[in-house]
């Protein structure tokens, strides 16, 4: 375990330990994701902010 993923006491090491928690949480490489998995997030992503942007336009014309 290097210094940076070394957990700040013994409660978040036996947490690790115990549910499995990854170590390298911070360090997940996102562009690894499968194909369909990166394509339904991008879907959602600009499903959401295109809706966003619908309904402030539709508030402020009615």
């Amino acid at each position: 375990m290097t210094e940076e993923n070394k957990p700040f006491n013994s409660v978040i090491d036996h947490f690790n330990k115990i549910e499995g928690n990854a170590a390298n949480l911070a360090k997940a490489d996102l562009k690894k994701l499968p194909k369909p998995l990166k394509y339904f997030g991008y879907f959602m992503g600009g499903f959401f902010s295109i809706s966003i942007l619908l309904i402030i336009i539709l508030n402020l014309f009615f």
